[in-house]
């Protein structure tokens, strides 16, 4: 059965005011974002699928391949969602290995813990879910063999904190792999990835009663970082390498950062 641990202190702990979220403007305030993403919960994984066509399937097995991920290691996967990353971690590590999955997000990790229950091989028993916040990871220094951060970044306040974080608790020589939307640079790039949004991502998300959590979205990926940036960033935070793929003829992007 899955062990899903709710017993660590609550993310937002009084530090933060709530704020409601304005539409068309990214959600900062960490409470906000924690509701908006146990608000999406239910049909997060459906959407995901038909938003991408199922593309994110082969994006996410990309990013856990660029994770170094092996067989008996000890790994984390931040900001988990509803487990995919998490998942094809365990087929990577096998019944000797770890994987610690951890989320700010109580109604995702209870769906993750959901479908762990419903799978039948014996890697996927070695996952353990954990309700805390990837800028204050609840983890000794030096814990993991690999990590990866998928679609979670970018929904980090403070991001360079959570790379440092993730930096803290990667063995030397370690890699994490991130993955999300790409901020391009080509001009053209972005102007259909926002005609996506408005004319696909919104209008699906509607019928799903959930326009306005996802209009959010075309402006969180103005306000994140190139793939260059996103390099510099990880520098900064402590990773020896950094390295940024766009993937998906650009709509997508994956950093790769060594300990």
């Amino acid at each position: 059965m899955a062990t899903l641990q709710f017993t660590l202190p609550s993310i937002t702990g009084g530090r933060h005011r709530r704020e409601s979220p304005t539409i068309l403007r990214p959600v900062r305030c960490t409470a906000d974002r924690q509701a908006l993403f146990n608000r999406i919960a239910p049909v997060y994984d459906n959407l995901n699928d038909l938003l991408s066509l199922g593309r994110h399937r082969v994006w996410k097995r990309m990013s856990v391949s660029w994770s170094g991920a092996k067989e008996g290691d000890t790994v984390l996967d931040v900001c988990c969602g509803s487990g995919d990353l998490a998942f094809l971690l365990s087929e990577k590590v096998g019944i000797s290995g770890k994987v610690i999955a951890l989320d700010f997000s109580k109604e995702q990790l209870q769906i993750a813990a959901s479908r762990q229950r419903k799978r039948s091989r014996a890697c996927y028993k070695n996952i353990e879910w954990i309700e805390g916040d990837a800028v204050d990871l609840p983890f000794s220094d030096s814990s993991f063999d690999a990590a990866t951060i998928g679609y979670g970044l970018r929904n980090v306040v403070d991001r360079k904190k959570a790379l440092e974080e993730m930096c803290r608790v990667l063995k030397p020589g370690t890699k994490v792999s991130v993955l999300d939307f790409n901020k391009s640079t080509n001009p053209l790039t972005s102007s259909i990835q926002d005609w996506m949004i408005d004319n696909v991502v919104v209008p699906v998300a509607s019928g799903y009663g959930l326009a306005s959590e996802y209009q959010y979205l075309k402006n969180s990926i103005k306000e994140y970082l190139t793939g260059c940036e996103l390099e510099k960033l990880a520098l900064q935070a402590g990773f020896s390498e950094a390295k940024h793929y766009e993937i998906s003829t650009g709509f997508m992007g994956n950093l790769v950062a060594t300990r």
